[in-house]
């Protein structure tokens, strides 16, 4: 494929470039006319790649773009799973070039999406575009490209379930994960999945003179606080009860297999501008970002927050909290434990309202099967190197529910680095994953029977 990809790349860059400025950010209503817009613009893309059929399906959301092309129902059919939602690009002030004017530098695509998930997925737009027009094509080849993975994929799941036979395929692939590094590539077997609430701690019903009545009431943003810092304890351990009662305990031999992914911890904390590492007593960094799980406040506020002074006490609190979830933790089990449990918590004199805005479940793919055999000796020719299997510490909320609707296993063949700052300013994607993503994915095909 490198002659081909060295033909055709300025053309590559421009199609990409295409998608990439468009804005379709799923979690604003203000850019619900770009969702649409890109849906459309794939739809395109795909046709002119060599699809059959693509078409954009309406969801009760954002909708769903569908292609296929069908050489022989006899033959193994793979859907590839993708979004072309993006994250909310605040604070633009912090990025150092217009996030939806791609740019290319020091060696990398720089835009939001360029990584997460429109860069990788169009990488088996255009690996499927090659074995077609190569004659190379051997597969029945699906695509599902959504846009609300961002927000959860509240609207997909159902879609999904309507549309199994339209669907049904041997094997899910999806390029919207990371690799350890280029130099030690990996793929991941499993994925952690996500509870994302919003919590509203209510004190006195208005902002209050803290003069007058400071140290005579609760201040909600001190109570939010401290119900916040109660959550995790000396050992990392999350406070809930119930927490852990369906969390999985991976055996010696499998964190023994896990454990041979290179760590330096120096260069991770460098990599990050801290200078020091925390989290549950008794795993190491890696464990505790993939197979263990964890809790995290995404946003916090209340009370005055501009500039200059303004002596109140808030009459509300707000935070976002996150946890990750482990297989066979039930994220909608999680939450109301939570929510439960947050309340339980309150001192007098506030009350407690619980949210939850959406989740998912995590999940494990067997890394005996023939895709992931395909996978690790497709990497393997393209990187000089063997993959390391992985758990990863992010979530894509759906896949659990596809794998469940359509009896297929999900494969995470992600070219994503952790140097590409996803959901945050100056998002990239390397060129050299770029390109060897694309080789990667058109000998998967080649060695997946």
């Amino acid at each position: 494929m490198d002659k081909y990809i060295e033909q055709n790349k300025e053309r590559f860059f421009n199609e990409l470039f295409e998608i990439l400025r468009i804005p379709s950010i799923s979690s604003s209503q203000a850019h619900k006319p770009d969702m649409q817009r890109c849906a459309e613009k794939l739809v395109s893309q795909l046709f002119e790649a060599g699809a059959d059929k693509a078409k954009v399906y309406p969801t009760d959301g954002h909708p769903v773009v569908y292609a296929e092309k069908i050489i022989d129902p006899a033959r193994p059919t793979v859907l590839i799973y993708g979004h072309y939602d993006v994250q909310p690009v605040d604070p633009l002030e912090l990025w150092h070039t217009p996030p939806f004017e791609p740019e290319i530098r020091n060696g990398a695509i720089y835009a939001r999406g360029a990584n997460d998930d429109k860069g990788q997925s169009f990488m088996h737009i255009k690996a499927f575009e090659y074995l077609v027009r190569e004659g190379k094509l051997r597969h029945n080849i699906k695509f599902l490209l959504e846009g609300e993975e961002e927000i959860g994929s509240p609207s997909l799941g159902k879609w999904v379930r309507d549309h199994k036979k339209m669907l049904a395929c041997d094997i899910i692939l999806v390029s919207d994960t990371t690799m350890i590094s280029e130099k030690v590539p990996s793929i991941n077997c499993g994925m952690r999945g996500l509870a994302y609430l919003e919590v509203e701690v209510t004190g006195p019903d208005k902002d209050l003179h803290s003069g007058h009545y400071g140290g005579a009431v609760v201040n909600p943003i001190n109570a939010l606080c401290s119900m916040i810092e109660s959550l995790i304890d000396e050992d990392g351990r999350i406070t809930v009860k119930g927490f852990y009662d369906d969390v999985m305990n991976l055996s010696r031999k499998d964190r023994q297999l896990l454990g041979k992914a290179p760590f330096d911890k120096k260069e991770y904390m460098d990599s990050i501008g801290v200078n020091a590492l925390r989290g549950e007593k008794g795993y190491t960094t890696l464990e505790r970002t993939g197979i263990r799980p964890c809790l995290d406040v995404n946003g916090i506020w209340g009370g005055f927050i501009g500039e200059g002074a303004k002596t109140v006490i808030p009459s509300v609190a707000y935070a976002k909290i996150s946890m990750r979830l482990v297989p066979n933790q039930e994220y909608g089990k999680i939450s109301k434990l939570f929510a439960k449990h947050f309340k339980s918590i309150a001192p007098k004199g506030v009350s407690v309202k619980v949210e939850e805005h959406h989740g998912g479940n995590g999940f494990l793919i067997p890394i005996s099967s023939d895709a992931y055999a395909a996978a690790s000796k497709a990497i393997a020719e393209v990187y000089g190197i063997e993959p390391v299997p992985s758990r990863g510490g992010g979530s894509i909320a759906i896949l659990a529910e596809m794998q469940q609707a359509l009896k297929a296993d999900p494969l995470l063949m992600g070219f994503g680095l952790e140097r590409d700052t996803i959901h945050s300013p100056n998002e990239s994607f390397l060129l050299s994953q770029f390109f060897k993503g694309m080789r990667s994915i058109a000998l998967f095909y080649e060695y997946f029977r």
